[in-house]
């Protein structure tokens, strides 16, 4: 055995355990999900007089969007005299004046709306929602990103989850208003709805730590002040606070049949820039809590790894492309090297990841979806094969987050597309540049091109759907870069 291949195999083999690792926490998520009991948990009553409950709608630069927003908001079922809400607008834009216009006729018709314009525009999303929170008193708040449309009896079933002292916060489902627009915006809805189903329920289901996903969710105010207040200091200040929140015991709810629909992103670049911030994000939270969660005497073993795994999920795009791109030198080892069958037999651990996390996806496939169950035959796939193609993106996102250098929050731009219709690609806010990871991502695809016909010719038939899926995805997370930004 070569030195160089000793390294390769190593190398390929903590990806996989860590790979291995993490499918089966996702399958203890799965068990817990399955074993639910079906519970009206979000048509609970409240009792006596309403609490006083903040909207906030942080925008930035939203033309397309920001009216659908305050309209939304507006319609909300909830007593008038307990019901304020606030746009925090740090717009440099003319959607600033379209807020303004339909913000004075609802104040005319007795809305209790107002426009916050910060005197100086720091600490992005989260200095905004700290901003409007120190110039109200209400007990409760709800935060609603400009791609949601709130449904008009959220609140009345949100609210009455607070009953219980100890609750600090209530995330809704999201659901999605364009998921049929393209192959992009079907397999983030696959994906989402994993997420807000089998991982959200099957962490609150365990009394495990949950997350705060940024929007469609109220917080109790006392619980974010508890917390230490909204912090910038990383690019998921949701997940932060959710953190701090429950580390110092608050018990946060996830009510799956409460659903806040939304628009997904649609334009390759505007989802890279999410995923960016989402996966830089959380390597930073990571950097800044798990230190704490395995200090914690009052967390159990169990939530411990479980926290461990969620804070570390976005890692996996690192294992991906290492092991992704070792995976051809590993092909010409096993031809070069006799003696080693049963370790290199041993690499078909990957057979039972991609076989759990099939049953994980399809658990919410069949759970959430209208569509005939054969559509996930070619939907589960697509999904894996475009979550590879953004490995190389995601895992430089994550590396940045854990080296520490500080990026600014650039947010996701949405363009009123509903179901099947509209368009973005004359619209603003497009990404006209195509950037160099863009290329590389390119040339990665001809690099395992490449892999799969040396596998081919090799006759190592096990490579054979990995390399494919890898060349499926980067070419088409390439293409679509240079499409959309050239559109």
């Amino acid at each position: 055995m070569p030195d160089w291949g000793w390294f390769v195999i190593v190398i390929y083999g903590l990806g996989m355990t860590f790979i291995f690792a993490y499918s089966l926490v996702q399958l203890s998520l799965l068990l817990n999900y399955r074993k639910r009991r079906t519970a009206a948990a979000a048509e609970k009553e409240w009792e006596g007089e309403w609490p006083s409950v903040l909207v906030q709608l942080p925008v930035f630069n939203e033309r397309y969007v920001v009216e659908r927003l305050i309209e939304a908001a507006c319609r909300l079922d909830y007593p008038k005299e307990k019901l304020s809400i606030q746009l925090l607008d740090d717009s440099t834009d003319e959607s600033f004046e379209i807020a303004a216009a339909l913000i004075a006729k609802k104040r005319a018709e007795g809305v209790q709306i107002e426009h916050v314009i910060r005197p100086i525009r720091e600490g992005f999303k989260a200095g905004a929602l700290g901003y409007g929170l120190d110039s109200t008193d209400a007990n409760f708040v709800a935060i609603f990103d400009a791609d949601f449309i709130p449904n008009r009896g959220f609140l009345k079933k949100a609210i009455p989850q607070f009953r219980n002292e100890e609750v600090g916060m209530v995330q809704s489902r999201w659901g999605h208003l364009n998921r049929d627009y393209s192959l992009l915006t079907k397999v983030q809805a696959f994906a989402l709805d994993a997420h807000f189903t089998v991982e959200q329920s099957g962490r609150n289901l365990g009394n495990h730590f949950i997350n705060f996903n940024g929007t469609a969710g109220v917080w109790r105010r006392s619980c974010i002040e508890d917390a230490g207040g909204w912090s910038a200091d990383t690019l998921t200040e949701d997940l932060d606070l959710s953190y701090r929140a429950q580390l110092k015991g608050w018990k946060f709810k996830f009510i799956e049949n409460l659903v806040s629909p939304a628009e997904l992103p649609a334009e390759m670049n505007a989802l890279k820039n999410q995923q960016y911030r989402w996966n830089k994000g959380a390597a930073e939270c990571a950097k800044k809590h798990i230190g704490s969660i395995f200090r914690s005497k009052s967390i159990s073993i169990g939530t411990k790894i479980h926290a461990f795994f969620h804070l570390l999920n976005s890692s996996i795009f690192i294992w991906i492309v290492i092991c992704a791109i070792a995976s051809l030198p590993l092909i010409l080892l096993k031809n070069q090297v006799v003696g080693y069958e049963l370790m290199f037999a041993s690499g078909g651990i990957l057979l039972f990841s991609f076989f759990v996390l099939a049953f994980f996806y399809y658990t919410s496939f069949v759970s959430l979806s209208t569509a005939p169950k054969k559509k996930f035959i070619w939907l589960y796939p697509a999904f894996l094969s475009l979550s590879m193609g953004m490995s190389l993106h995601n895992a430089r996102a994550v590396l940045l987050g854990y080296f520490g250098k500080r990026t600014p929050f650039i947010r996701t731009p949405k363009w009123n597309l509903v179901g099947e219709s509209g368009s973005f690609r004359q619209k603003k806010y497009v990404d006209r540049k195509v950037p160099l990871i863009s290329w590389v991502e390119g040339l990665l695809g001809l690099y395992f091109l490449a892999a799969l016909m040396v596998g081919i010719r090799l006759g190592e038939w096990g490579f054979i759907p990995l390399h494919a899926m890898l060349v499926f995805g980067f070419f088409a997370v390439f293409h679509y870069s240079v499409k959309h930004a050239r559109s």
